[in-house]
């Protein structure tokens, strides 16, 4: 298992940016493939994008195709969010998720490690 802890949650104005990272322990991180979730109040945790382990390729959610970017530094054991023209339906708790293997996955119960979450608050 890959232990998480995400950062760079915050409260931020409609139409700002935030970036999100997630840091990975572990010699093996470059193993995982890594995805974000969120999970407003109330609400079912939705997938938000996925990036493979090399980070080549990527894969959004489409509420969040093209004002989303997922990338990772393997080398840093990190991977990162980039969030611009964020709106307040984007307000929730975001996590960062590991799963093994290479395809990529979409789906909560594929993913074995998960961090702690981070509090993302747009205002309007």
């Amino acid at each position: 298992q890959v232990q998480l802890v995400e950062s760079g949650g915050g409260l931020v104005q409609a139409g700002g940016s935030l970036r999100l990272s997630c840091a990975a322990s572990g010699r093996t991180f470059s193993s995982y493939v890594v995805g974000w979730f969120r999970q407003a109040p109330g609400k079912e945790r939705e997938f938000v994008a996925v990036i493979s382990r090399s980070g080549s390729m990527t894969y959004y959610a489409d509420s969040v195709k093209g004002r989303f970017t997922i990338s990772r530094d393997n080398a840093k054991n990190t991977v990162y969010l980039q969030m611009n023209s964020l709106k307040p339906e984007d307000t929730a708790v975001y996590y960062c998720a590991a799963a093994i293997g290479s395809r990529l996955v979409t789906t909560r119960g594929d993913f074995g490690s998960w961090g702690q979450g981070t509090q993302v608050t747009v205002s309007s």
